[in-house]
């Protein structure tokens, strides 16, 4: 009785049975519907090439701003401390604006909506990814640091044959959850007009006046997404379980 009591508004709010609502505007079965539901479509690549352009930008200068964090000297640890509290300190939609309205002045480099997009959202992620990195290999063991030793192994050979492989098994989750934020987070490039998933259902806004229906449907495409991606990492987890 209480999941009827729940799902009862919810039908009816997805029926359309009531005259306020005008589902005809994403109805695949209307010329007009389809043509709307392909036009936000076609924010999906842009959402996906930016989102992954952006997440392995951030997980090579994440790695990197990590490595300082674990030496032994303090003034590197500091490099470490003040680039993961400085950029996590900032809003990642201040960061979107600041990189593509105030960069080009600073630099003269002029960037594009994509990879300006692209720069913040990977800046951004790049702090968390340095402390996922930083954990991620401290919680292996000493006891293999001074394997790689005995068979004289350097320090960039220990980190690429011995700790790092075992570090981003531990770390995999976190890496995925990190690809999902980064989807998410995408939506805010639309502010400087990045023809994304967002952008597209603003604009179909504007010319349909169907807030309502076309951000239900902006609801499902990210649920898509985010669902796909999240049974990815799972089906990669198993794959690298299975390995060892």
């Amino acid at each position: 009785m209480k999941r009827l009591i729940v799902l009862a508004p919810l039908a009816l709010l997805l029926s359309g049975c009531s005259g306020n609502w005008g589902w005809y505007v994403v109805d695949p079965r209307t010329a007009n519907g389809l043509a709307n539901l392909k036009f936000m479509a076609t924010g999906a690549y842009n959402t996906i090439l930016m989102s992954l352009t952006a997440i392995l930008i951030s997980v090579v200068v994440g790695l990197l701003i990590a490595l300082p964090g674990l030496s032994s000297k303090r003034r590197y640890r500091a490099i470490n401390r003040t680039y993961v509290e400085v950029v996590r300190a900032v809003p990642i939609l201040v960061l979107i604006l600041w990189v593509y309205y105030g960069l080009p002045q600073l630099t003269g480099l002029t960037l594009n909506v994509f990879w300006a997009g692209v720069l913040a959202l990977a800046l951004s992620d790049s702090a968390f990814q340095a402390e996922i990195f930083r954990a991620g290999i401290q919680s292996i063991s000493r006891g293999q640091y001074e394997a790689a030793q005995s068979i004289s192994l350097n320090y960039r050979d220990t980190m690429r044959f011995v700790i790092l492989p075992q570090a981003i098994r531990r770390i995999l989750p976190a890496l995925g959850n990190q690809l999902v934020y980064m989807l998410k987070m995408s939506s805010l490039v639309s502010v400087i007009g990045m023809q994304e998933l967002t952008r597209k259902a603003n604009e179909l806004v504007v010319s349909e006046y169907r807030p309502l229906e076309i951000y239900t449907i902006l609801v499902l495409e990210y649920l898509v997404l985010i669902l796909i991606v999240s049974a990815g990492v799972r089906w990669l987890e198993r794959r690298m379980k299975a390995a060892d």
